[in-house]
Protein backbone atom coordinates (compact mmCIF):
# COMPACT_ATOMS: atom_id res chain seq x y z
CA UNK A 1 0.00 0.00 0.00
CA UNK A 2 3.00 2.41 0.99
CA UNK A 3 4.10 1.80 -2.46
CA UNK A 4 1.09 2.51 -4.25
CA UNK A 5 1.27 6.01 -2.04
CA UNK A 6 4.76 6.59 -2.95
CA UNK A 7 4.44 5.71 -6.48
CA UNK A 8 0.99 8.38 -6.90
CA UNK A 9 3.37 10.71 -5.23
CA UNK A 10 6.01 10.60 -7.44
CA UNK A 11 3.72 10.79 -10.78
CA UNK A 12 1.13 13.47 -9.39
CA UNK A 13 2.36 15.90 -11.98
CA UNK A 14 1.65 14.11 -14.52
CA UNK A 15 -2.01 13.32 -13.14
CA UNK A 16 -2.30 16.82 -12.69
CA UNK A 17 -0.67 18.19 -16.18
CA UNK A 18 -3.53 15.34 -17.66
CA UNK A 19 -6.55 16.94 -15.96
CA UNK A 20 -5.92 20.33 -17.09
CA UNK A 21 -5.22 19.26 -20.54
CA UNK A 22 -8.69 17.37 -20.09
CA UNK A 23 -10.39 21.13 -18.87
CA UNK A 24 -8.38 22.84 -21.40
CA UNK A 25 -9.70 20.96 -24.11
CA UNK A 26 -13.04 20.94 -22.36
CA UNK A 27 -13.44 24.61 -22.56
CA UNK A 28 -12.18 24.90 -26.12
CA UNK A 29 -14.71 23.24 -27.78
CA UNK A 30 -17.61 24.22 -25.27
CA UNK A 31 -17.11 27.72 -25.47
CA UNK A 32 -15.49 28.84 -29.20
CA UNK A 33 -18.22 28.15 -31.94
CA UNK A 34 -15.55 27.56 -34.62
CA UNK A 35 -14.24 24.70 -32.71
CA UNK A 36 -17.21 22.92 -31.36
CA UNK A 37 -18.19 22.91 -35.16
CA UNK A 38 -15.53 21.44 -36.22
CA UNK A 39 -15.58 18.55 -33.59
CA UNK A 40 -19.47 18.17 -33.88
CA UNK A 41 -18.90 17.48 -38.12
CA UNK A 42 -15.95 15.44 -37.44
CA UNK A 43 -17.58 13.48 -34.76
CA UNK A 44 -20.69 12.79 -36.50
CA UNK A 45 -18.39 11.69 -39.51
CA UNK A 46 -16.77 8.81 -37.01
CA UNK A 47 -20.29 7.91 -35.83
CA UNK A 48 -22.01 8.11 -39.01
CA UNK A 49 -19.07 5.08 -40.17
CA UNK A 50 -19.44 3.02 -37.36
CA UNK A 51 -23.34 3.25 -37.83
CA UNK A 52 -22.44 2.69 -41.11
CA UNK A 53 -19.96 -0.38 -40.76
CA UNK A 54 -22.89 -1.85 -38.23
CA UNK A 55 -25.99 -1.26 -40.92
CA UNK A 56 -23.43 -3.34 -43.27
CA UNK A 57 -23.27 -6.32 -41.22
CA UNK A 58 -27.09 -6.19 -40.09
CA UNK A 59 -27.66 -6.56 -43.72
CA UNK A 60 -25.68 -8.87 -44.41
CA UNK A 61 -27.14 -11.30 -42.17
CA UNK A 62 -30.65 -10.45 -43.00
CA UNK A 63 -29.61 -10.46 -46.77
CA UNK A 64 -31.79 -13.82 -47.95
CA UNK A 65 -34.88 -12.38 -45.52
CA UNK A 66 -34.65 -9.11 -46.93
CA UNK A 67 -34.04 -10.31 -50.60
CA UNK A 68 -37.54 -12.83 -50.37
CA UNK A 69 -39.50 -9.39 -49.19
CA UNK A 70 -38.16 -7.45 -52.03
CA UNK A 71 -38.89 -9.97 -54.33
CA UNK A 72 -42.92 -10.44 -53.09
CA UNK A 73 -43.44 -6.68 -52.59
CA UNK A 74 -42.30 -6.29 -56.17
CA UNK A 75 -44.75 -8.98 -57.91
CA UNK A 76 -47.67 -6.69 -55.61
CA UNK A 77 -46.34 -3.33 -56.89
CA UNK A 78 -46.01 -4.78 -60.34
CA UNK A 79 -49.41 -6.23 -60.73
CA UNK A 80 -51.28 -3.06 -58.72
CA UNK A 81 -49.14 -0.55 -61.25
CA UNK A 82 -51.14 -2.56 -64.36
CA UNK A 83 -54.50 -2.46 -62.94
CA UNK A 84 -53.79 1.29 -62.58
CA UNK A 85 -52.50 1.92 -65.73
CA UNK A 86 -55.23 -0.31 -67.69
CA UNK A 87 -58.14 1.52 -65.40
CA UNK A 88 -56.66 5.17 -66.05
CA UNK A 89 -55.64 4.39 -69.92
CA UNK A 90 -59.66 2.93 -70.09
CA UNK A 91 -60.95 6.16 -68.88
CA UNK A 92 -58.56 8.31 -70.83
CA UNK A 93 -59.08 6.48 -73.65
CA UNK A 94 -54.97 6.79 -74.42
CA UNK A 95 -52.61 4.23 -73.64
CA UNK A 96 -49.56 6.77 -72.64
CA UNK A 97 -51.21 8.96 -70.80
CA UNK A 98 -50.08 7.52 -67.28
CA UNK A 99 -46.56 8.06 -69.01
CA UNK A 100 -47.08 11.53 -70.17
CA UNK A 101 -48.32 12.50 -66.66
CA UNK A 102 -45.58 11.31 -64.07
CA UNK A 103 -43.12 12.72 -67.03
CA UNK A 104 -44.84 16.49 -66.29
CA UNK A 105 -44.78 15.43 -62.66
CA UNK A 106 -41.36 14.48 -61.78
CA UNK A 107 -39.81 16.71 -64.98
CA UNK A 108 -37.76 19.59 -61.99
CA UNK A 109 -37.23 16.20 -59.15
CA UNK A 110 -34.28 14.46 -59.08
CA UNK A 111 -33.48 12.01 -56.30
CA UNK A 112 -30.00 10.47 -54.56
CA UNK A 113 -30.79 7.23 -53.63
CA UNK A 114 -29.39 6.42 -50.08
CA UNK A 115 -29.82 3.85 -47.13
CA UNK A 116 -30.43 4.48 -43.19
CA UNK A 117 -27.51 3.31 -41.10
CA UNK A 118 -28.95 4.55 -37.64
CA UNK A 119 -33.00 5.03 -36.62
CA UNK A 120 -34.75 5.88 -33.95
CA UNK A 121 -38.57 5.62 -33.36
CA UNK A 122 -38.81 5.50 -29.44
CA UNK A 123 -37.61 9.31 -28.51
CA UNK A 124 -39.79 12.31 -28.26
CA UNK A 125 -36.87 13.88 -30.97
CA UNK A 126 -36.55 11.00 -33.05
CA UNK A 127 -33.91 11.40 -36.13
CA UNK A 128 -32.43 9.63 -38.82
CA UNK A 129 -28.55 8.97 -39.99
CA UNK A 130 -28.10 8.19 -43.75
CA UNK A 131 -25.24 7.34 -45.45
CA UNK A 132 -25.69 10.11 -48.09
CA UNK A 133 -23.22 13.84 -47.69
CA UNK A 134 -22.42 17.03 -48.85
CA UNK A 135 -19.87 14.76 -51.73
CA UNK A 136 -22.63 13.24 -53.03
CA UNK A 137 -24.52 16.21 -53.18
CA UNK A 138 -26.95 15.86 -50.17
CA UNK A 139 -28.06 19.79 -48.49
CA UNK A 140 -30.02 20.88 -45.78
CA UNK A 141 -33.47 21.56 -46.54
CA UNK A 142 -34.11 18.59 -48.88
CA UNK A 143 -36.92 16.08 -48.69
CA UNK A 144 -36.41 12.78 -48.09
CA UNK A 145 -38.84 10.21 -49.13
CA UNK A 146 -39.49 6.25 -49.38
CA UNK A 147 -41.65 3.96 -51.65
CA UNK A 148 -44.64 4.68 -49.22
CA UNK A 149 -44.72 8.48 -48.88
CA UNK A 150 -42.54 11.58 -46.69
CA UNK A 151 -39.76 10.41 -44.19
CA UNK A 152 -38.57 13.65 -43.22
CA UNK A 153 -36.41 16.58 -44.25
CA UNK A 154 -32.48 16.68 -43.80
CA UNK A 155 -31.34 18.80 -41.28
CA UNK A 156 -27.13 18.31 -41.22
CA UNK A 157 -24.87 17.20 -43.52
CA UNK A 158 -21.28 16.24 -43.14
CA UNK A 159 -18.91 15.16 -45.86
CA UNK A 160 -20.40 11.22 -46.28
CA UNK A 161 -23.24 11.40 -43.83
CA UNK A 162 -26.37 13.66 -43.04
CA UNK A 163 -29.40 13.61 -40.40
CA UNK A 164 -32.57 13.78 -40.92
CA UNK A 165 -35.64 15.26 -39.00
CA UNK A 166 -37.81 12.63 -39.64
CA UNK A 167 -41.85 13.14 -39.01
CA UNK A 168 -41.68 11.19 -36.21
CA UNK A 169 -39.75 14.72 -34.29
CA UNK A 170 -42.04 17.57 -31.92
CA UNK A 171 -39.64 19.94 -34.18
CA UNK A 172 -41.04 18.38 -37.16
CA UNK A 173 -42.95 21.16 -39.75
CA UNK A 174 -44.64 19.93 -42.67
CA UNK A 175 -46.95 21.66 -44.96
CA UNK A 176 -49.72 19.52 -46.29
CA UNK A 177 -52.94 19.45 -47.73
CA UNK A 178 -56.21 17.38 -48.08
CA UNK A 179 -56.24 15.87 -51.68
CA UNK A 180 -58.26 17.44 -54.34
CA UNK A 181 -59.28 20.31 -51.93
CA UNK A 182 -58.22 23.40 -51.43
CA UNK A 183 -57.36 23.04 -47.42
CA UNK A 184 -54.03 22.51 -45.99
CA UNK A 185 -52.17 22.79 -42.47
CA UNK A 186 -49.25 21.79 -40.99
CA UNK A 187 -48.19 17.61 -39.87
CA UNK A 188 -46.96 17.18 -36.93
CA UNK A 189 -46.41 14.38 -34.32
CA UNK A 190 -47.16 14.31 -30.83
CA UNK A 191 -45.39 11.50 -29.88
CA UNK A 192 -46.92 8.18 -28.95
CA UNK A 193 -47.89 5.93 -32.15
CA UNK A 194 -45.14 6.30 -34.83
CA UNK A 195 -48.18 5.75 -36.92
CA UNK A 196 -50.27 8.41 -36.08
CA UNK A 197 -49.70 12.38 -37.01
CA UNK A 198 -51.84 15.37 -36.65
CA UNK A 199 -52.89 18.56 -38.71
CA UNK A 200 -54.85 20.92 -37.08
CA UNK A 201 -56.74 24.29 -38.02
CA UNK A 202 -58.86 23.07 -40.72
CA UNK A 203 -62.05 24.91 -40.67
CA UNK A 204 -65.43 24.33 -39.66
CA UNK A 205 -66.83 24.73 -42.96
CA UNK A 206 -63.97 22.30 -44.76
CA UNK A 207 -65.74 19.26 -46.20
CA UNK A 208 -64.30 16.16 -46.13
CA UNK A 209 -64.55 12.73 -44.38
CA UNK A 210 -62.24 9.51 -42.98
CA UNK A 211 -60.18 7.86 -45.25
CA UNK A 212 -59.09 10.73 -47.30
CA UNK A 213 -55.67 11.74 -48.80
CA UNK A 214 -53.14 13.54 -47.00
CA UNK A 215 -50.12 14.74 -49.20
CA UNK A 216 -47.59 17.51 -49.60
CA UNK A 217 -49.30 20.76 -50.56
CA UNK A 218 -46.10 22.03 -52.40
CA UNK A 219 -46.15 25.32 -51.03
CA UNK A 220 -42.11 24.60 -50.17
CA UNK A 221 -39.42 24.04 -52.31
CA UNK A 222 -38.53 20.86 -49.58
CA UNK A 223 -41.03 18.66 -51.50
CA UNK A 224 -43.01 18.62 -54.64
CA UNK A 225 -46.64 18.53 -54.66
CA UNK A 226 -48.69 15.50 -54.42
CA UNK A 227 -46.02 13.20 -52.25
CA UNK A 228 -48.41 10.99 -50.19
CA UNK A 229 -48.47 11.17 -46.47
CA UNK A 230 -51.23 9.11 -45.01
CA UNK A 231 -55.31 9.13 -44.64
CA UNK A 232 -57.40 10.68 -42.22
CA UNK A 233 -58.51 8.16 -39.81
CA UNK A 234 -60.20 10.22 -37.37
CA UNK A 235 -61.70 14.07 -36.74
CA UNK A 236 -61.20 16.16 -33.48
CA UNK A 237 -61.81 18.83 -32.54
CA UNK A 238 -59.54 21.64 -31.60
CA UNK A 239 -58.22 23.16 -28.24
CA UNK A 240 -60.30 25.75 -28.64
CA UNK A 241 -63.65 23.84 -30.16
CA UNK A 242 -63.40 26.29 -33.16
CA UNK A 243 -61.93 24.47 -35.83
CA UNK A 244 -61.32 20.32 -36.88
CA UNK A 245 -57.89 18.41 -36.03
CA UNK A 246 -57.11 15.64 -38.08
CA UNK A 247 -55.63 12.88 -37.23
CA UNK A 248 -53.62 10.89 -40.02
CA UNK A 249 -52.29 7.44 -40.22
CA UNK A 250 -48.86 7.68 -41.60
CA UNK A 251 -48.05 5.99 -44.86
CA UNK A 252 -44.42 5.12 -43.94
CA UNK A 253 -44.11 2.93 -40.74
CA UNK A 254 -40.42 4.73 -40.23
CA UNK A 255 -39.66 1.48 -37.53
CA UNK A 256 -38.67 -0.64 -40.83
CA UNK A 257 -37.35 2.13 -42.74
CA UNK A 258 -34.11 1.18 -44.69
CA UNK A 259 -34.05 2.92 -48.18
CA UNK A 260 -34.75 6.28 -48.86
CA UNK A 261 -34.36 9.04 -51.59
CA UNK A 262 -32.95 12.12 -51.17
CA UNK A 263 -34.98 14.81 -53.26
CA UNK A 264 -33.12 17.11 -55.10
CA UNK A 265 -35.02 20.98 -56.02
CA UNK A 266 -32.68 22.59 -59.08
CA UNK A 267 -34.90 25.60 -58.49
CA UNK A 268 -34.60 25.48 -54.58
CA UNK A 269 -32.55 28.53 -54.38
CA UNK A 270 -34.46 30.68 -56.89
CA UNK A 271 -37.74 29.84 -54.92
CA UNK A 272 -36.07 30.76 -51.13
CA UNK A 273 -34.55 33.92 -53.15
CA UNK A 274 -38.39 34.77 -53.83
CA UNK A 275 -40.02 34.08 -50.23
CA UNK A 276 -37.23 36.10 -49.07
CA UNK A 277 -38.36 39.22 -51.27
CA UNK A 278 -41.73 38.72 -51.08
CA UNK A 279 -41.72 38.16 -47.03
CA UNK A 280 -42.86 34.51 -46.60
CA UNK A 281 -40.14 33.23 -44.86
CA UNK A 282 -37.07 35.15 -43.14
CA UNK A 283 -33.82 35.81 -44.15
CA UNK A 284 -30.80 34.24 -41.92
Amino acid sequence: MKNWIEWFRTHLHWFVFLLLEAASVTMLFRFNTYHHSVWTTQSNAVVGRVLEWESDLHSYLQLKEINEQLAHENLVLQYNNQLLRDEVSELKHDTTYVEQLMQEHLEDVHCIPARVVSNSVRLRDNVITLNKGALDGVQEEMGVVCGTGVVGIISSVSDHFSLVLPILNSKSNISCRLRDTEYFGSLKWKGGNVLDAYIDDIPRHARFKVGDIVETSGFSSVFPAGVFIGKVSEVLNSSDGLSYELKVRLSSDLAVLRDVNIIENPHKEELDTLNVRGGLIKKE
